[in-house]
């Protein structure tokens, strides 16, 4: 019989909790009752008190208790819950999890729920979940459920939602993933504008025996490839969208962070790279560009998103940066150079055309990159079959050298 761990701030939301814990034991599973509140008694009694969260935070609850000081005691509780619920998970007491909360409540158990690997039932109902959820939610698959009204007490409204979301947890907790092929994990990264190259690799991939995993270029997709290599779970890497390079030097809302591009570096992954989409830069409507780029060159991409051509100087910074964190590789890493663009707006005759920006970036990259990495330029666009051809048979080459599947699958 499965366990759903409900953590939460039981002097605050206690009757809340209760009534979700409640909803789950009627469909016939075990709850498991974790208290990460500080200023009152408990509402609902915790199988966990909330002195071991802050022993787990090497935290005095005393003297939180004493001082009264609400932000001391979220930060508190947000060091100690990731590792209460990552041991409870790691030793399979538990095999989902709940919580309901306003702003304290939700900085405090996504906290936890980040702890936890992907594909682990996590689920939030928060006053926050209509808005910008990427704090809380990062890299992992958190489902944020609207709690509409404030988690404030039951009434009309919040009985149906807190039922619906007890239900939602049970059912992802009952439902058992199918069995798949443990093949060999690449993972890519793709943006709309270079989709036609990466689907063509990733059938090549695959073909070979590999499960491809690809992520959008966004931010938090960038930060997703990065963090499935650091845990060791990737064999190898093709990296042919590093557009959020472009946004995270000139100020675009799609940045990854400055550590992209590190993982497979560090850790010797193989890896082929490539200069995808770094002829854009991602921001919102047109009216939220900030003033200081008025006068340069845009792309309606859709009525949500704008995006703007980099200039042959942002090119050669962006050159440079990617040099840098390549120069960092460990392992066996490749570069492949679309010469007559990186996207589907970049290619000849199209809107982001720009042969002196391209070819900025180009010879900044070589100029600064460690002699030993080979690069390869190809006199065709991203977007050309033989690009991405070429891409995936460099990194099945690299694959095949460290002991990689060297035949189709059936």
């Amino acid at each position: 019989m499965p366990t759903i761990a409900i953590l939460g701030t039981m002097d605050t939301k206690g009757a809340e909790h209760r009534f979700v814990a409640e909803r789950i034991r009627e469909r016939g599973h075990r709850t498991l009752v974790i208290d990460v509140g500080i200023l009152g008694e408990p509402g609902l009694p915790p199988d966990i008190a909330r002195r071991e969260v802050a022993q787990a935070a090497e935290a005095d609850l005393a003297a939180l208790v004493a001082a009264q000081d609400r932000g001391a005691a979220v930060a508190a509780m947000a060091r100690g819950a990731p590792v209460v619920l990552a041991r409870l998970a790691a030793a399979g007491q538990i095999h989902g999890v709940i919580s309901l909360g306003g702003g304290g409540g939700t900085a405090i158990a996504t906290a936890a729920m980040r702890a936890l690997p992907l594909g682990f039932p996590k689920l939030m109902v928060s006053t926050l979940a209509s808005g910008n959820t990427a704090p809380y939610v990062d890299v992992k698959d958190i489902v944020m459920f609207p709690s509409i009204v404030d988690v404030a007490g039951l009434n009309r409204l919040s009985r149906v939602l807190f039922a619906r979301a007890a239900g939602a947890i049970c059912g992802m907790v009952e439902v058992q993933p199918p069995a798949v092929a443990d093949k060999p994990i690449v993972v890519a990264s793709q943006f709309g504008n270079t989709t036609p190259c990466v689907d063509r690799a990733h059938r090549l991939l695959e073909e070979a025996g590999y499960e491809v995993l690809v992520f959008h270029a966004t931010g938090t997709g960038g930060r997703t490839l990065e963090s499935l290599v650091e845990a060791g779970l990737v064999a190898g890497v093709l990296d042919l969208t590093t557009t959020e390079w472009a946004d995270e030097l000139v100020g675009g809302v799609l940045s990854a962070g400055p550590r992209r591009l590190e993982a497979a570096a560090l850790r010797g992954v193989p890896a082929v790279v490539s200069t995808g989409c770094l002829d854009m830069v991602n921001f919102g409507p047109p009216e939220t560009v900030p003033d200081k780029f008025r006068g340069r060159r845009f792309y309606p991409h859709n009525p949500q998103v704008t995006l703007m051509r980099t200039t042959p100087a942002e090119n050669r910074e962006l050159g440079v940066l990617l040099a840098r964190k390549l120069n960092l590789s460990t392992g066996p890493v490749t570069v492949l150079l679309p010469l007559r663009g990186g996207s589907l707006i970049g290619a000849p005759g199209q809107a982001f055309h720009d042969a002196e920006a391209d070819g900025a970036l180009y010879a900044a990259l070589k100029a600064e990159l460690r002699p030993d990495i080979p690069v390869v330029e190809m006199d065709c666009a991203i977007n050309d079959p033989r690009f991405a051809d070429a891409s995936a048979e460099a990194l099945l080459a690299h694959l095949r050298a460290h002991g990689g599947p060297a035949q189709p699958s059936a």
